[in-house]
């Protein structure tokens, strides 16, 4: 009764609101000008973002045109953030609101370190129909998640979670329940490599897909939007016919932090639209989960510009999220860290278990110029001198933060002191810097504002891949893809450490060299989620076994296998588990078979690593 009165009550004020006040979500203006949305981190803040992304440069205004419900006087409420707040007293990405190219308020952006609603004063609106800009005033990723402007000088909108989420729902005219997405046999949410080779997959085997991306780009780690190449070796023993989809749809150049055409957005898009069997949802992000028993019954999935949501319904699931979101939301067992060396007998394993992760990079590089450039002689970045200053023109995987940090609760952190280090390194290397000549010309082309992750959850499969496997070539009758990279761990790297205490920004990787190993199909379902499939990051391997499979190329071959999976499941009637335990010569089958162009020259030459064969 206590909460049907509190439903009650917040859909009276918000019916009253409505009618005395105007809703904005930044990420839903029509002209985002210089502005990009931003979604990585709405599951913990609430929402999607605009992010004024700009190299140090202010951006080309957000504009959108809106009907106020009254004319009169309102006052104005800005939900932002001041994100260098943990590192500096200074303010670095600051904005201002203005009506009809009048400015409203203050400069936001400035005050309060954690996302919250700041109070913008009052405007006058003469015509109801108005428009509305977000300018940015220095190009270091100011942000803004929502505007409120209401005739009611004392409301106060609301910031707790929950309550929010219900009273931005209200006050957009959301639907309470989800409309359906459709019907589909095989529902995989994440499209990255892994995640793209998982639809196309399955829809070239007669399987009805829906491929959910919460960007709108497909490719995760190797888009233009974080430019990691692909990395290990396909087309191997026993099955050398895994690997063609990949070779199929991916770039022919490697090379991390490179021009955008190097990782080949369209290709990848351009084969999962060519798939008749693919239902393609760009920029949707997958945040609820509805179960029944041990099964996933529905995913629910918002777009990060309009807020509508749609109902995912199947019989069958893929969490290619790299977080391990769908099988966290769903229940699946976890792990997360790093094991302790006894508990699987690990060699490479710590003494004790820790929470301590790979971290995730924000890459960048800069461009020559004919004539001297210039950048903002910044005063909010780290104590830079000659000694501590990185001398380079790019910066590749090693710009690598946040390892001690949690991957997930703690992510615009980890990203956001990513892009601090770099923007005050370069300022520094242009302005104050003994060998500044050296960079007289140079001017910052690109810097990731998606972060490069390597590792958070990983979902508990039947079986857990361990170092000794990997190893001892301890191979199984249900192995699949094969992973063939170093075992490649990450560790924040000690010379920076002492000149940065605690806040190393760069990393070194420590390799293990391995034969081409067959991962285990056991790893690529979920323990205690019945129809839940995993391919990615986030299958079933401990921390140390991750150094090896994580590499895309591999984690596209076990998109390809869970593909197949997919169509196993299918045509007998069955669940990820009964494919392993009485329908696996089905799978193997396709296995030899694959599913990309057979006859496709390997184009894809670039970055394959050292195995033991070598």
């Amino acid at each position: 009764m206590r909460r049907f009165n509190f439903l009650f009550l917040l859909l009276l004020v918000s019916v009253f609101c409505r009618a005395q006040s105007l809703f904005v979500e930044t990420e839903s203006f029509t002209n985002k000008g210089g502005w990009s949305v931003d979604q990585q981190f709405m599951d913990l803040m609430g929402s999607p973002y605009l992010l004024a992304h700009g190299l140090g440069f202010p951006v080309e205004d957000a504009t959108t045109t809106v009907n106020f419900p009254k004319k009169g006087t309102y006052y104005l409420w800005v939900r932002s953030r001041n994100w260098a707040s943990l590192w500096t007293s200074k303010a670095p990405g600051q904005f201002q609101v203005l009506i009809d190219g009048r400015q409203v308020g203050g400069n936001f952006g400035v005050s309060t370190p954690e996302w919250w609603w700041v109070e913008g004063g009052s405007v006058e609106i003469s015509s109801k129909k108005s428009k509305i800009s977000l300018h940015d005033l220095t190009g270091f990723d100011g942000r803004c998640d929502a505007l409120f402007f209401t005739k009611d000088k004392n409301f106060i909108p609301p910031s707790e979670k929950t309550e929010m989420a219900a009273w931005r729902k209200q006050m957009l005219g959301l639907p309470d329940n989800p409309e359906s997405a459709g019907t589909f046999d095989f529902v995989i949410v994440g499209g990255g490599m892994a995640g793209t080779c998982a639809a196309i997959s399955a829809a070239r085997l007669g399987v009805k897909v829906a491929l959910i991306q919460d960007r709108p780009v497909l490719g995760g780690n190797n888009s233009s939007e974080v430019r990691v190449h692909l990395g290990g070796r396909i087309k191997l023993e026993p099955y050398p016919n895994l690997g063609n989809l990949v070779n199929e749809i991916g770039p022919k150049q490697g090379g991390n932090a490179k021009p955008y055409e190097y990782y080949e957005d369209d290709k990848k898009l351009f084969y999962v639209e060519a798939e008749k069997n693919i239902s393609l949802f760009l920029n949707y992000r997958a945040n609820k989960v509805v179960t029944e028993g041990d099964k996933i019954k529905e995913v629910v999935a918002v777009s990060t510009e309009t807020g509508q949501e749609l109902v995912f319904s199947a019989p069958l699931f893929a969490d290619c999220t790299g977080d391990g979101t769908i099988g966290y939301l769903a229940g699946a067992d976890y792990m997360m860290g790093r094991e302790s060396r006894g508990l699987y007998k690990e060699e490479t394993a710590p003494e004790e278990a820790d929470m301590m992760t790979m971290g995730s990079s924000i890459q960048w590089f800069a461009e020559e110029k004919d004539a001297p450039t210039s950048f903002p002689d910044i005063d909010w970045g780290l104590p830079w001198d000659d000694v501590r200053a990185e001398a380079i023109k790019r910066g590749d995987w090693n710009w690598e933060t946040g390892m001690n940090l949690n991957q997930i609760n703690d992510f615009e952190r980890v990203r956001d002191y990513g892009l601090l280090v770099v923007f005050s390194n370069w300022s520094y290397l242009k302005n104050h810097s003994s060998r500044k000549d050296e960079f007289s010309k140079s001017q910052m082309k690109w810097v990731a504002f998606v972060a490069g992750k390597r590792e958070s959850r990983r979902l508990v499969g039947d079986y857990i891949l361990k170092e000794q496997d990997l190893t001892e070539h301890n191979v199984y009758p249900d192995g699949t893809a094969p992973t063939s990279w170093t075992i490649d761990l990450h560790y924040p790297d000690p010379a920076n450490s002492r000149l940065f205490p605690d806040k190393e920004f760069k990393s070194i990787a420590k390799h293990i060299a391995i034969y081409p190993y067959p991962i285990p199909f056991r790893c690529l379902y979920s323990k205690n989620i019945s129809n839940l499939m995993m391919a990615g990051r986030n299958i079933s391997v401990t921390h140390v076994a991750l150094g090896t499979v994580r590499l895309m190329r591999t984690t596209g071959m076990m998109g390809e296998v869970i593909g197949m999976a997919a169509s196993v499941c299918k045509y007998e009637n069955t669940d990820p588990r009964g494919v392993y335990q009485d329908h696996l010569d089905k799978l193997i089958e396709r296995m030899k078979k694959g599913v990309g162009k057979p006859g496709l020259e390997n184009i894809q030459k670039y970055n394959l690593g050292e195995t033991k064969q070598d």
